[in-house]
């Protein structure tokens, strides 16, 4: 009873273990049990009185400097889950490490087919790149859009893109007009064109009342796309007459922000997925700039704003789409770490996979049958699509970092334990990101047979990956 008495007066101390065993060892008086024995193991742990112990041992939950957000995967043991603060990108990276140069560094991964290169420090909001792909341009989670440029092996920036006021939120190149196009909370729009070596922005009358979220070139690239928290779609197309970009609007039946967008092939209809727990699939043909479009498996007929597609049954945020290489398919991810295939040549049937990873925030055909999707697991996985019914895991992409494990002593195993709730003696992840994914894009190849492609981080980092078929 005497040790029952003393473990629930430890427990409503809300001391660390390390606390609490220097408190009980120190502790005396009448009412104190003085027969109470500690496991060899805890004692060998302890400081000796000579020790420094000026500096108490304070789990991450009762710092008052950190404030943190916990994303727990709940299909993993304990000891994998990953605990975030909210200083997004900050976390992960040690505070010993060098000030980042103008440049980013890059580092050639011991596996041949993938490559980390990074652009300091600030997370990676967005990025697209050129024709070529010599030039990237990314933003980091500001109001700015730096372009790089391939010197060696290092990317040197050159431009900078800086007219919004608001948080880039989008950004989309486009590689044979060689036009930027960007977006951002400040409710504007730029399409940007290269000028005697100097990018000028021209404004877009998009016409929204709140922040702008997502942009998508078309194919053709004679308009753009544009999502927002206005509950709506612009479609944004250049007026040759009076010499600036209009906009037409597509509201019906959109009831959130609208999260993703992707282009059909054929130019015409657009995938969009929302934050109302939608995924539609609308057309985008305007008379004005374009031919009265063909038949598709998704409809044949097509006006503008015609809703060829609603799933209601998401599960949650839809965070990217995209359409197979024929059109035929559209795959998308939602925030209940699901991801989904509706197939319109089987009559829009419907197929959903709930994996046991953490949530995903960007999906990427990469062939007529296989997908890729990366998010908060800081990796991308690697699926495939054989039918409806057919939606198959296949298999982890990023290969896990080789680490040798040295002796720890009982002081640092139960510190570990304390601060950490792991046994591991190193914050950094066993994947190339050390933070969520955010974006994934085609760097070689088309969508029937991609060769390589990037993802870019919350980390600041854009890795480079080669897709083997």
């Amino acid at each position: 009873m005497k040790t029952n008495w003393w473990h629930t007066n430890l427990r409503e101390t809300g001391l660390g273990l390390s606390q609490q065993t220097r408190w009980l060892l120190n502790s005396s008086g009448a009412d104190t049990p003085t027969s109470l024995s500690l496991p060899s193991v805890i004692q060998q742990s302890l400081p000796s009185q000579s020790a420094d112990c000026t500096a108490p041992f304070v789990s991450t939950a009762q710092s008052p400097r950190i404030q943190q957000h916990c994303t727990f995967n709940h299909h993993q043991q304990p000891q994998q889950r990953h605990i975030t603060t909210s200083h997004t990108a900050k976390q992960h990276i040690s505070p010993q490490q060098p000030t980042p140069q103008p440049h980013s560094s890059s580092l050639l991964c011991p596996c041949s087919d993938m490559s980390l290169h990074s652009f300091g420090l600030e997370p990676l909001s967005c990025h697209s790149w050129n024709k070529d792909r010599t030039q990237i341009a990314v933003s980091p989670n500001n109001n700015v859009v730096n372009i790089y440029e391939k010197k060696g092996k290092d990317w040197v920036k050159i431009h900078e893109l800086n007219e919004h006021s608001g948080r880039i939120t989008g950004v989309d190149w486009a590689p044979e007009t060689n036009r930027i196009v960007t977006c951002a909370s400040d409710r504007n729009a730029y399409v940007w064109t290269l000028k005697d070596g100097v990018w000028k922005p021209t404004l877009v009358l998009v016409r929204i009342n709140r922040a702008a979220t997502c942009v998508k070139w078309s194919p053709l690239e004679n308009k753009f796309a544009l999502g927002s928290g206005a509950r709506l779609i612009s479609v944004c197309y250049f007026e040759k007459e009076n010499d600036w970009w209009l906009s037409k609007h597509i509201k019906k039946l959109i009831r959130s922000t609208v999260l993703s967008l992707d282009w059909h092939p054929n130019n015409i209809l657009l995938a969009a997925g929302s934050a109302d727990l939608h995924c539609r699939v609308f057309s985008a043909y305007i008379k004005d700039i374009e031919d009265k479009p063909g038949p598709t498996a998704w409809g044949a007929k097509m006006p503008f704003g015609e809703v060829l597609l609603e799933h209601k049954d998401c599960g949650g945020w839809v965070h990217s789409v995209s359409f197979s290489p024929s059109g035929d398919q559209l795959a998308w991810v939602a925030h209940n770490s699901s991801i989904t295939v509706a197939d319109a040549a089987q009559k829009k049937e419907v197929t959903q996979l709930t994996t046991e990873h953490l949530p995903l925030l960007s999906v990427l055909y990469v062939s007529p049958t296989e997908i890729v999707a990366a998010g908060h697991d800081c990796c991308p996985y690697q699926f495939t699509y054989k039918g409806p019914g057919g939606l198959e895991f296949v298999k982890k992409l990023d290969i896990p970092k080789q680490t040798s494990k040295t002796s720890m002593s009982a002081m640092q195993h139960f510190r570990n334990l304390d601060k950490r709730a792991t046994e591991e003696d190193s914050n950094e992840l066993k994947t190339l990101h050390q933070n969520s994914i955010t974006q994934l894009r085609i760097v070689s190849g088309q969508k029937d047979k991609v060769d390589k492609y990037s993802s870019v981080g919350l980390d600041g980092a854009m890795v480079l990956w080669e897709f083997k078929h």
